[in-house]
């Protein structure tokens, strides 16, 4: 098997986005905000579009947009 050497960016993103980031500062409190508004959004998505897989995918995409405004957080403090 064929292997690649990692240069140095590589390994630093690798590092970064592998590695638990442990909050600080006010990061606790922003996380818990976009959560928060998320689930408003998720709720108002479940009240007014019919049961359906386009639903369940805007659902997913909020998870997802919410996943990574926290990790643009976590990562780049």
């Amino acid at each position: 098997m064929e292997m690649y050497p990692i240069n140095q960016t590589t390994a630093e993103r690798l590092e970064r986005d592998f590695t638990y980031h442990q909050p600080k500062g006010d990061q606790s409190q922003r996380y818990e905000l976009l959560r928060d508004e998320a689930k408003t959004l998720a709720t108002n998505i479940c009240k007014l579009c019919p049961p359906s897989r386009e639903q369940s995918l805007a659902l997913t995409k909020l998870e997802e947009a919410i996943f990574w405004a926290n990790a643009s957080i976590a990562r780049n403090e």
